[in-house]
């Protein structure tokens, strides 16, 4: 282990969180982001970021163009936010004195210790970052990276997504997708915001998506490499000639929550616990975020067997009118079936 491995936990007491929630109600109009920032925003969620990801390089493709797609990782992002920078956006959006001098005493004042086992450190003062765990820190954070959303509008025809601090680059070239990266650069720079070069890849979608390329380079020299599947958001989307997402860590995470829960009670709880279990814990790792990434009927089918191969094992069958008949009596869909639902419910509310 090293010291990266370890983050510190920001502890608040319940009146300090009802008056963030007050600045929050009186003052939101200054703090609010971008459309193309899908985090912390009431009603958005993970799957409308990788809707709109989706949608995007389906119009790519049905165009005839390659889509050429930057996955951006930031180091140690909402813990290395430069205080200073964070007040120079706020100032530019006209903020209010009085809640400049509010904030800017706020995260001056925040002191951190470490405990190990029963003995306590020192207190530190925590001269940068805003505390995870706070209500008003991911507005904060948004707004400090507000202005890398906006770069889209400077270089036409290229795509910017945000979720928090996991960026997405959409370009149709190879060349523009460079001049997007170097402009997402210079304004991450501007914050003092560091990309993590090894969390950071290129890939391409599309007709030519086997074709070589020229190599993205950052500004100290370092390249991205172009692999073959990213991983934004818990999907990993594939490289290939339309969109793609591969559903074999989904099937590898089922199988691993499903096994555990099954090793711990299975000969022990009754079938109707199991079955609960499966539908409320194990179910929602098998399909997240799959509504929205439009599967093909073979990984349909292939979602559908592993669902249906947890039934023989706790019903100790092979037979399949068994098992259809054992998910009926319990109230249990098909992957297929609830991904279409849940699509379904997800346009409407869209």
């Amino acid at each position: 282990m090293t010291c990266h491995d370890f983050r510190g936990i920001a502890v608040s007491p319940i009146i300090s969180k009802v008056f963030e929630y007050c600045i929050l109600e009186k003052f939101n109009k200054f703090l609010t982001s971008c459309d193309v920032q899908f985090g912390f925003k009431k009603g958005l969620g993970c799957r409308n970021a990788i809707y709109t990801v989706r949608k995007t390089v389906d119009r790519f493709v049905d165009g005839g163009s390659t889509v050429n797609i930057c996955s951006i990782d930031l180091n140690k992002a909402f813990d290395k936010v430069n205080h200073s920078a964070l007040y120079i956006k706020l100032m530019k959006r006209n903020i209010p004195v009085e809640l400049l001098g509010l904030l800017e005493n706020w995260l001056s004042s925040c002191f951190a210790c470490v405990k190990w086992h029963c003995s306590w450190s020192f207190a530190f003062k925590v001269s940068s970052g805003v505390r995870q765990g706070s209500v008003l820190s991911p507005y904060l954070f948004a707004v400090y990276v507000d202005d890398v959303g906006k770069l889209f509008n400077v270089h036409f025809g290229t795509y910017i997504v945000l979720y928090a601090d996991d960026i997405l680059l959409l370009a149709p070239s190879v060349t523009v997708l460079q001049r997007l990266l170097e402009a997402c650069e210079e304004e991450l720079n501007s914050i003092d915001m560091v990309i993590n070069i090894k969390k950071s890849s290129c890939m391409r979608i599309g007709s030519r998506h086997d074709k070589m390329c020229a190599k993205i380079t950052m500004c100290d020299g370092g390249e991205l490499p172009w692999v073959d599947e990213i991983r934004y958001l818990g999907v990993v989307i594939i490289r290939g000639a339309k969109f793609k997402c591969s559903i074999d860590k989904a099937k590898r995470s089922f199988y691993r929550a499903a096994n555990g829960i099954f090793a711990k009670i299975g000969r022990l709880a009754s079938e109707e616990v199991m079955v609960q279990l499966l539908k409320q814990k194990c179910l929602p790792i098998l399909l997240y975020a799959l509504d929205v990434c439009n599967l093909d009927k073979r990984s349909m089918q292939s979602l559908d067997f592993t669902f249906n191969r947890f039934f023989m094992k706790l019903f100790k069958t092979s037979n399949m009118e068994i098992v259809n008949c054992c998910q009926k009596v319990f109230g249990c869909d098909l992957p297929s079936t609830l991904l279409k639902q849940r699509f379904e419910k997800f346009i409407a509310t869209l």
